[in-house]
């Protein structure tokens, strides 16, 4: 709070106080009053008035840089109410009091809106469940016909497929607190899984399939570490080289403290300008502009899921010569089941 615009704001009580000491002269002046007096006089009223001026700037004072250092430091501005007490002096209340009801009425609209959007995500979530169910059920059926139209059929219900699981994941992610279970886990069987549900994917596609020195344990939630995996060797797929022999080669390397796993294929890779980017949300780069097949969520989700589970992920690429994506799982932390 600055004292040249505090007294600026209170110009109207210094142009009252000197038409009141003009008065006071022209009367002093008109009864034959001594100079003295009216000097002693004169002296008292601004010793008066400097010192309501003084001893209100410094209660107003302090009241509003505590106010205003406090909604600097705070991340969320709105907790203010929480951190200040309530001022002693009339204007100070007032505002206090409207800061109060705004505060309660903010509270009481993000509260509506959580309770709409808790509800919302409850409704996909189940919905995403109840669709899931005839999109296996059509594949599984597509699977025991084998005619080029199934294959055809197939492929897109596995997209669908792999769209919805997107959905579900994404809307997990947020709230993953309580989905997911961290204990032990053999990282063959997960890679194994993931290999398996994109067999069909990977053979239409004519593109091969190498894993090695993958026999370790890691912690980790299986569920989640499979639907991870998914989206990296669904974007291996997405972004091969056409008119050579394709593959992705997975592999993993133990170190001190922790285990890397390593995808690697040798497809069309990532600009350098896009690498610091893939894991933004919604972001598609220069791949996915051009091949139209991208909607920038795969690696968001897969980043946001390892933040959630201790982990950490990166990518390395070279245009037209390869990409490797590392996951690092930690082994000296501790975990909890939750």
């Amino acid at each position: 709070m600055r004292f040249g615009k505090y007294l600026k704001d209170k110009i109207s009580i210094f142009l009252a106080s000197v038409f009141f000491l003009l008065s006071l002269f022209l009367f002093f002046f008109a009864f034959k009053v001594e100079a003295d007096l009216f000097f002693v006089t004169l002296f008292l009223f601004l010793l008066f008035l400097t010192f309501c001026f003084t001893v209100e700037y410094i209660k107003k004072k302090s009241f509003y840089d505590e106010l205003y250092q406090k909604v600097e430091s705070l991340d969320k501005a709105y907790l203010i109410l929480e951190m200040i007490e309530k001022p002693s002096f009339y204007e100070g209340e007032l505002l206090y009091q409207v800061l109060y009801t705004i505060n309660k009425s903010m509270n009481e609209n993000v509260q509506s809106h959580e309770e709409k959007m808790l509800s919302f995500k409850e409704y996909i979530e189940m919905w995403i469940h109840e669709v899931k169910i005839p999109i296996s059920s059509l594949l599984l059926r597509f699977h025991n016909q084998k005619t080029k139209l199934d294959k055809r059929c197939i492929e897109e219900l596995k997209k669908i497929e792999d769209a919805v699981e997107q959905v579900l994941y994404y809307e997990r992610s947020e709230n993953a607190t309580k989905d997911y279970l961290i204990k032990k886990v053999p990282l063959d069987k997960v890679i194994k899984s993931v290999a398996l549900k994109n067999k069909d994917y990977l053979l239409e596609n004519k593109m091969n399939l190498y894993v090695s020195n993958v026999q370790f344990q890691v912690y980790t939630d299986s569920k989640w570490l499979e639907f991870i995996l998914n989206q990296i060797v669904n974007n291996s797929i997405k972004y091969r080289r056409e008119g050579i022999d394709s593959y992705i080669q997975i592999e993993a390397k133990e170190e001190k403290d922790e285990i890397t796993l390593v995808i690697f294929d040798n497809g069309i890779g990532i600009l350098e300008s896009d690498i610091s980017q893939v894991f933004n949300q919604s972001f598609t780069g220069y791949n996915g502009r051009m091949r139209q097949k991208a909607t920038g969520m795969g690696l968001f989700i897969a980043k946001r899921m390892c933040k959630n589970l201790g982990h950490t992920i990166t990518i390395e690429s070279k245009v037209n010569e390869y990409t490797k994506v590392y996951i690092t799982f930690s082994k000296n932390k501790f975990y909890e089941v939750v």
